[in-house]
C-alpha cells in the first residue's frame, strides 16, 4: 500500500480505482474504499461480477489482437491500479516485442508505477504517462516519445470514459487519440450503460460520496465511440459475450457493460 500520509492520496475519501481493486479481490485499498465497495454491493450485486469480467475481455481483447492481427503497440489511457494479466503481460506473452503505454494521472496509481514498469520479456518495453484523459493531445504527444505513430497502436479505454463530464466530450478524447494513429490502428473499448437501473442508483450514491463522478450511458451514445471504424465481429455487445473462450461458454451473466475492438480504415 502506499504511505496514507502522503498528501496527495487521500485516504478518508473513496477512490474508484481502490473499489475497484477491491472487488477484483485486490489488497490496494483502504477501510473506506472497502465500507463503499459493501453498500455499492448492496445496491448492485453485479457491480463485482463487472469488475471480474472487464478484466478478462481485456485479456480476450489484447490477445487476440497480438496473436491474430499482429498489433505490436498499446496506449491503455486511465488505467487504473495493476491487478492481474495487465496489458502488457497479456502483449509480451503473446508478442514479447510489443510496447506498452499506461496513461492515468491518479497519485495513488502513480505510486504502482513500478509495479507497471516491469517488463515480462527482454525485447518488449513497458511505460508510463502521467497524463488525464480529459487531455488526449497531450497524451499522445508523450506517448510519441515512446511509440512509433506510423505503424499500427492499439488504443484502450476500459470502463474510464464514464468520468468523462457530456457525451460530447467522451467523443471528443476518443477521436482525437484515434486521429493521431494509423491506418490499421484499432479501438478497444467497453463502458457501464444505463441498462440497469441498480448500476444507474450505484454511481448516483458513489457520486454523492465525494468520489470523482461516473455516467452511465444509453448503449447508443457507447456505440457512437466506434463511427467510422470496422467493427470486429461479434460488434458490439455486452463484454461477456465478445469472443468467449471455451471455459467461459454457456450461460453467462448479463452485466450493464457494453463495448467492442474496432479497426481504423
Amino acid at each position: 500500500m502506499p504511505n496514507p500520509q502522503d498528501p496527495t492520496i487521500r485516504s478518508d475519501i473513496p477512490h474508484s480505482a481502490r473499489i475497484w481493486n477491491y472487488w477484483m479481490g485486490g489488497k490496494d485499498n483502504y477501510e473506506v474504499d472497502r465500507t463503499v465497495g459493501e453498500a455499492c454491493l448492496e445496491i448492485d450485486p453485479d457491480i463485482s461480477t463487472m469488475a471480474v469480467q472487464s478484466r478478462q475481455f481485456l485479456i480476450r481483447a489484447v490477445r487476440h489482437l497480438a496473436n491474430e492481427v499482429g498489433i505490436r503497440q498499446f496506449l491503455d489511457i486511465g488505467t487504473g491500479l495493476p491487478t492481474m494479466q495487465n496489458t502488457h503481460e497479456v502483449a509480451q506473452g503473446a508478442a514479447p516485442e510489443s510496447r506498452v503505454v499506461y496513461v492515468d494521472n491518479d497519485p495513488l496509481v502513480l505510486a504502482h508505477a513500478r509495479a507497471l514498469l516491469i517488463n515480462t520479456s527482454d525485447e518488449g518495453v513497458t511505460s508510463y504517462i502521467n497524463s488525464d484523459f480529459h487531455d488526449p493531445e497531450q497524451i499522445v504527444a508523450d506517448a510519441r516519445n515512446v511509440l512509433n505513430f506510423t505503424q499500427p497502436i492499439t488504443v484502450m479505454f476500459m470502463g474510464v470514459l464514464g468520468h468523462a463530464d457530456s457525451h460530447q466530450d467522451m467523443l471528443r478524447i476518443v477521436r482525437t487519440v484515434m486521429d493521431s494513429v494509423p491506418s490499421g490502428s484499432h479501438l478497444v473499448l467497453w463502458d457501464g450503460t444505463t441498462d440497469s437501473q441498480a448500476y444507474v442508483t450505484l454511481c448516483e450514491e458513489y457520486a454523492k460520496t465525494g468520489g470523482a463522478p461516473y455516467y452511465p450511458r444509453p448503449q447508443d451514445q457507447i456505440r457512437a465511440a466506434f463511427d467510422g471504424f470496422e467493427l470486429l465481429d461479434p460488434g458490439f455487445v455486452p463484454i461477456v459475450e465478445w469472443r468467449p473462450q471455451s471455459a467461459e461458454l454457456g450461460e453467462r451473466p448479463k452485466i450493464a457493460a457494453y463495448g467492442g475492438v474496432a479497426r481504423k480504415p
